[in-house]
């Protein structure tokens, strides 16, 4: 059985089917096979669970989730890496292997019910658009466990709105690092170092807001002055006076001197209630 978490076995399988990873599709394989065991066990699946997998690569993470689970949809967006990823998984009846870019690939269709766990190595320039994929309309998975550079782990996990990833992951879930991956551990090695992130989903969002979109798009409005005052940042977005934003906020019992990413995630529940019939417009 292939292993391409084996250094060695991995250049005999990509030398074999002729492949030469993509930089620009954030390629970069896990060769520590006790590091890949450990990132498979962190997963918290167990024999009744389904599983789906993005950016299953070359099967490396594949055959260690595979055991643990009662399904698993492998999903992968290079066709490149197909041939070598079905060459990987071979043996493993419970895995469907499927070529499709994650961020248009119907999850509900394959998932109908949701709770779900969802896995992989998350390359960085998808990071931002994949958890609103996975998180912001039901059926929901039941938990994420996702390989992501370390300042983005940081970033979901800060105590505070850190910004507008940081509520986005926080209001549909409970995000915990559970473990740092040197560079070192990858082919090629990448620049930064990585981190394995839990990610425990609510039974129901965090804000009880009536519009979820519209909820995000003030956030993401706000964040664009992430250096500037709030009381001139709210006027700026709701079309106030800024006399009239630091009087509502203040009504709130928020200092309209505080910067966005100091709001927890009640405030910013109280802020869009508040501002939200004037933003927009």
């Amino acid at each position: 059985m292939i292993d391409p978490a084996n250094a060695h076995e991995l250049d005999v399988l990509l030398r074999r089917h002729r492949i030469t990873l993509e930089h620009r599709l954030g390629q970069n394989f896990l060769v520590d096979p006790a590091l890949r065991d450990a990132i498979a066990a962190a997963a918290g699946t167990g024999p009744e669970d389904e599983v789906l997998e993005v950016g299953a690569g070359v099967g490396t993470l594949t055959i260690a989730l595979a055991p643990r689970c009662k399904r698993l949809v492998a999903v992968e967006l290079d066709s490149r890496l197909m041939p070598a990823l079905r060459d990987t998984v071979t043996g493993h009846e419970n895995v469907e292997v499927v070529q499709a870019d994650i961020l248009r690939y119907e999850i509900d269709g394959a998932f109908p019910t949701g709770g779900e766990v969802v896995a992989g190595n998350i390359p960085y320039n998808l990071t931002g658009a994949l958890i609103p994929k996975l998180l912001e309309k039901p059926p929901r998975p039941t938990r994420l466990s996702l390989v992501v550079q370390r300042e983005v782990a940081e970033r979901w996990t800060a105590t505070t709105g850190a910004s507008l990833s940081t509520v986005a992951v926080q209001v549909f879930a409970q995000p915990k690092v559970v473990m740092t991956i040197p560079a070192l551990s990858f082919t090629p090695i990448p620049k930064v170092d990585s981190a394995l992130v839990t990610l425990e989903v609510r039974e129901r969002p965090a804000v009880d807001v009536d519009d979820m979109d519209r909820f995000f798009r003030l956030v993401e409005a706000v964040f664009q002055f992430r250096r500037k005052q709030l009381g001139g940042t709210l006027g700026r977005v709701a079309g106030m006076q800024n006399s009239d934003a630091t009087t509502l906020l203040g009504e709130l019992g928020i200092d309209s001197t505080r910067r966005p990413q100091t709001l927890t995630l009640p405030e910013w529940e109280a802020v869009y209630r508040a501002f939200n019939p004037r933003f927009d417009r």
